[in-house]
């Protein structure tokens, strides 16, 4: 498809993808704020999302590469599901042709609600390393699938859903939480963007912009998580979550 928009619109785009790699790298929810503006671009909904998939995979896979390198996440401890969430997203994003996912509409702000609370109302949650609630196979095999196949079928919180789980299931401290949660979510993104490709939905030039500026904003945002810990991540997931109910509530009610 072939969409002119001006030099003006293209700036808007980069400094608006690179605010949501940045927070998203942080605390997840940057299509929060590339969704919105895409669409007032005037870019058609489907290809907003399909454009979108495709410049936050570029997000995630900075802030994965950044939290490898500085070894807050290993290869061989991530590898194995990582390509469970690209499954499970695969997955969803097949099954989202065939089901009816109205049920969403009251699941999703629940779960956000319960992430912000969680995190709000739980001052120690992620500061240190606890003892895991469950194995790393069990929770490989079944909670990241999972919250994967959410993203592949619908997509908004699962950076925070996985930063959850990782902190709530596994005792992770947060930032090597949030570390976890951008590789399973880079490799879910991925699954999403593959088949969008195929459909030829992405809208190349907008998504190349973009693409720029999510990776400076993931980059920031990696170093940022890095240098202060649960004391910015914390508050940010909570306003995120909030912040996201309340914008979905208002658009579907």
């Amino acid at each position: 498809m072939d969409l002119v928009v001006g030099p003006d619109i293209l700036v808007i785009l980069f400094f608006v993808a690179m605010l949501a790699g940045f927070v998203d790298t942080i605390a997840g929810g940057g299509g929060l704020i590339t969704i919105p503006v895409l669409l007032l671009a005037q870019v058609p909904p489907i290809n907003a999302l399909a454009t979108n998939k495709l410049q936050g995979s570029f997000g995630t896979l900075t802030s994965s590469l950044t939290m490898l390198r500085k070894r807050i996440v290993r290869f061989e401890d991530i590898w194995k599901p990582a390509l469970l969430a690209f499954a499970g997203a695969a997955l969803g994003t097949f099954i989202i042709q065939l089901i009816d996912v109205s049920v969403l509409d009251i699941v999703i702000p629940v779960v956000l609600v319960m992430i912000g609370l969680y995190f709000l109302f739980t001052p120690s949650a992620g500061k240190v390393e606890r003892v895991p609630r469950m194995s790393a196979r069990a929770f490989n095999c079944t909670v990241v699938p999972t919250i994967a196949f959410y993203d592949g079928i619908f997509g908004p919180g699962t950076g925070s859903f996985f930063s959850l789980a990782n902190v709530a299931l596994r005792g992770q401290q947060i930032i090597k939480a949030t570390a976890n949660a951008k590789v399973f979510n880079f490799a879910s993104n991925v699954a999403s963007v593959a088949l969008f490709v195929l459909g030829g939905k992405v809208l190349w030039l907008i998504g190349g912009i973009m693409i720029a500026g999510q990776i400076i904003g993931a980059y920031a945002g990696s170093l940022m998580v890095i240098s202060h810990g649960s004391k910015f991540i914390r508050p940010l997931i909570v306003l995120v979550c909030f912040v996201m109910v309340t914008r979905y509530l208002l658009e579907k009610f």
